[in-house]
């Protein structure tokens, strides 16, 4: 199978492997586990933060930054199909009893003036803001990256308010590689960050969520709560260490090949895709007559995975255990699937 689902199918390398069965190990809930200290201070030197945390998932992270930011009753400010809002099973709501208040971005980023009119005056009637999140790279969108103009101008905002700014950095470093400007320079506008190590950097599980020192003792508490404090975690942290150290440079293979896909996609009678707005590794198409599932239903009978992503919008997602190859063949594979409109 061509497994072009997301890059979440990411197998670990065989240095990955040796990391893990070689990992020095201690209890991280007594915060003794050398392994995952190393990566903690590894990730917070890279984004320019005083400290950070091993988290489970990217959702935990971002759940465990919420709840480290906002009191109850209290006000999200989000982008409308962010991640937070769309993916994590309203865990905002059950968890942490905050609300969204969702903007309409232009690929995936609000601008600075939608957010100062979304910050709520000091009134009775409403809901405080407390956080502010982004999402770079943005999934929905594409894999768009979210200027650092952009960002910088609405942490200005924030700032001005007193409002903390997180962001989902899930695919954070493939914005970095995309535009050549280090992971840090987006990372400094913002109060919280967390990242993925389990996508295109493809560590077997975990992400790390960075910020100032005390907020992540807080964070901490709320992963104790959360069933996220784990023993001998160093087994996870040792391939992210490697994720880190080797994978992020080579995330540039995985945007040409997407490119390279969106651009055979665009030629094909059936689909629309303009291939400019493909920065990273995520094609998003629109199919003209088939529906989504269907179309990805024939398209597994041919050997290539791909997701539905709305009725008649389609995601593939490139990574490492992709090659061009691969994606020539499913180029072929898609082409054979339009023509025969799934029979």
């Amino acid at each position: 199978m061509i497994d072009l689902r997301s890059d979440t199918v990411t197998q670990p390398t065989e240095e990955m492997r040796r990391a893990m069965a070689a990992a020095e190990l201690g209890d991280d809930v007594y915060g003794e586990d050398p392994t995952v200290n190393r990566l903690q201070e590894m990730v917070a030197e890279m984004l320019g933060k005083e400290d950070a945390l091993l988290v489970t998932s990217g959702t935990q992270g971002n759940q465990v930054s919420i709840l480290a930011h906002c009191p109850p009753g209290s006000e999200v400010i989000v982008e409308e199909e962010a991640h937070i809002v769309y993916y994590e099973a309203g865990a905002a709501a059950a968890l942490a009893g905050v609300q969204f208040r969702t903007l309409k971005g232009e690929r995936g980023a609000p601008d600075a003036a939608q957010v100062r009119e979304a910050i709520r005056a000091d009134n009775i009637h409403f809901p405080p803001t407390s956080l502010i999140c982004l999402e770079n790279t943005h999934n929905r969108a594409g894999g768009a990256i979210i200027p650092l103009e952009k960002m910088e101008s609405i942490y200005q905002v924030a700032c001005e308010h007193g409002i903390p700014v997180h962001l989902d950095g899930a695919r954070l470093f493939n914005a970095a590689v995309a535009t050549g400007i280090p992971a840090r320079k987006f990372a400094a506008f913002t109060h919280t960050v967390q990242i993925c190590l389990s996508k295109g950097l493809a560590a077997p599980v975990g992400s790390v969520v960075a910020g100032p020192r005390e907020w992540i003792e807080r964070a901490r508490r709320w992963r104790k709560r959360l069933g996220g404090g784990m023993r001998h975690a160093g087994i996870i942290a040792a391939p992210g260490i490697v994720a880190l150290q080797t994978m992020v440079e080579r995330l540039a293979e995985d945007h040409a090949n997407a490119r390279f896909l969106a651009e055979g996609l665009a030629a094909m009678p059936g689909i629309e895709i303009d291939p400019r707005l493909v920065e990273t590794n995520i094609v998003v198409a629109t199919l003209k007559k088939m529906k989504a599932a269907d179309f990805t239903r024939a398209l597994r009978e041919r050997g290539v995975l791909a997701n539905p992503f709305s009725s008649y919008k389609v995601r593939f997602v490139t990574h490492k255990d992709v090659s061009r190859v691969d994606v020539e063949k499913a180029l072929k594979e898609i082409a054979a699937v339009l023509k025969n409109g799934g029979h």
